[in-house]
C-alpha cells in the first residue's frame, strides 16, 4: 500500500483592490482625472488603523475647483496611491462604513457610519484606510444622501445663523439665493430656531409655485430681486419687521452683485453681512452710507476655514443637525444618484457626474 505525504498547501492571500479617482496636474476633469487601483493589506493593519468603505460621496463645485486648481485649500500630492508620481486625491465629502479596525481602535467598531473629520480626505474612491483622527462616527439612521452631504451645506447655513450673532425670536435674516441648497437650509433652521426670514429669489416663469415652496419649508417672506433692488418695496419690509418688534440683524450673501447690496441696506444698525458665495461672478459693493451711519460689519463665511481646528464645533453641530434630520424636523437638499458598479471606470463615473449640470450629483457604491 502506498502512503501519500500530505503537502503543505499555501494559499496566496488576496488584498483588498482600492479604486481612488486621482489626478497628477491641475486641469479640467475630463482632461486630468484617471483611476487609480492600489492595493489595502487589510490582514496586516496597524493597531491605530481604521478600513473603511465607500457608502456615497458627491460632487461639489469645491471638489471641481480643486482639481481645476482654483480653490485656496487643495489636497497634498502624495505616492500613497501607488502611482509613478506624486497624485491627489479628489472628494471632500461622503459617507463610509467602517469594515476592520485595529486592535488599539476602541470608538469606532466595524459596521458605524463615518465622515471624514477635515477637508481633503479624498472621498472619490472604493475604500480609505486611516485613524481615528480622519474620521467623525454619525447615526446610521440617517439616508444615504443626508450622511454623505452633510458636511458642508447644513452646518454652513447653521454656523452662519448662530455662531456670530445671537437672533433673538422677534429678529430677522435676508438671504440671496432662498432656492440654493445652503438657502433652504438657512429657511428651515431659522424656522426651527425661531427666528424670522426673507429670502431673495431670481424672478421665473412659476414665481408664486417656487415661492410656495419655500414657505412650506418655513420662509416667512419670499421676495424677488427686483424686490429686493426697489426702494418703494422697502417700505413693506420695515412694516413686517416692525410688526415683530425685531430687526433685520443678519444678511447672508452668496450672489454678490447689485443683490448684495439690496439685501444690506435692509439691515438695521449694527448689522452683519456673511458672504459665502459670489453666484453673479460680480464684487460686493456696499454703500459708504451703511458703514458710517449704520455701523455696518461685512465679512467672509469659509466653513472649511472655520473648522479646520475645532473638531468639537464641527461634532457639536452635527450632532445638532443629525438630531433635526431623526426626528424629521430638517429636509435634506436631494441629490441625483449616480451608481458605481465596478464595471467602469471609477473616473468616468465622476466625470459624467461633472458634466450633468441638472443638479447636485451623489455617487453610490454598490
Amino acid at each position: 500500500m502506498l502512503r501519500t505525504s500530505i503537502a503543505s498547501i499555501t494559499t496566496k492571500r488576496t488584498m483588498i483592490t482600492a479604486h481612488a479617482v486621482l489626478y497628477t496636474q491641475h486641469g479640467e476633469p475630463k482632461d486630468v482625472l484617471f483611476t487609480q487601483k492600489y492595493e489595502i493589506d487589510d490582514d496586516n493593519l496597524d493597531s491605530n488603523s481604521i478600513l473603511v468603505k465607500t457608502i456615497a460621496s458627491p460632487i461639489n463645485p469645491s471638489d471641481i475647483n480643486q482639481i481645476q486648481g482654483v480653490y485656496p485649500s487643495k489636497p497634498e500630492k502624495t505616492l500613497n496611491y501607488q502611482t509613478s508620481e506624486p497624485a491627489a486625491p479628489c472628494g471632500n465629502e461622503g459617507l463610509f462604513k467602517v469594515i476592520k479596525i485595529g486592535s488599539q481602535v476602541q470608538n469606532f467598531q466595524p459596521g458605524d457610519w463615518v465622515i471624514p473629520s477635515q477637508v481633503n480626505f479624498g472621498t472619490w474612491r472604493t475604500h480609505a484606510l486611516g485613524n481615528s483622527k480622519d474620521f467623525i462616527k454619525i447615526s446610521n439612521k440617517l439616508t444615504i444622501n443626508q450622511g454623505a452631504t452633510i458636511s458642508v451645506n447644513p452646518l454652513t447655513a447653521y454656523l452662519m445663523l448662530t455662531h456670530y450673532i445671537k437672533l433673538n425670536p422677534q429678529d430677522w435674516f435676508i438671504q440671496n439665493g432662498g432656492t440654493s441648497a445652503v438657502g433652504k437650509y438657512a429657511i428651515q433652521i431659522g424656522k426651527l430656531l425661531g427666528v424670522n426670514s426673507i429670502s431673495v429669489i431670481r424672478d421665473r416663469p412659476n414665481l408664486e409655485e417656487v415661492k410656495e415652496t419655500l414657505k412650506t419649508l418655513g420662509a416667512t417672506k419670499v421676495i424677488t430681486e427686483e424686490e429686493n433692488n426697489s426702494k418703494e418695496f422697502g417700505s413693506n419690509i420695515k412694516q413686517w419687521v416692525k410688526e415683530t418688534n425685531g430687526d433685520i440683524k443678519l444678511a447672508l450673501n452668496c450672489v454678490g452683485g447689485k443683490s448684495s447690496s439690496g439685501i444690506a441696506r435692509k439691515l438695521g444698525p449694527n448689522g452683519l453681512m456673511l458672504t459665502y458665495g459670489g453666484m453673479s461672478m460680480q464684487p460686493v459693493t456696499i454703500p459708504t452710507s451703511l458703514y458710517i451711519f449704520k455701523n455696518f460689519t461685512s465679512a467672509g463665511f469659509w466653513v472649511t476655514e472655520l473648522l479646520k481646528n475645532n473638531k468639537e464645533l464641527k461634532t457639536k453641530t452635527l450632532n445638532q443637525i443629525i438630531d433635526w434630520y431623526e426626528k424629521g424636523e430638517l429636509k435634506d437638499a436631494p441629490s441625483k444618484d449616480l451608481e458605481y458598479d465596478g464595471n467602469e471606470e471609477l473616473s468616468k463615473v465622476y466625470i459624467e457626474g461633472i458634466a450633468d449640470k441638472s443638479g447636485k450629483q451623489l455617487v453610490n457604491y454598490k
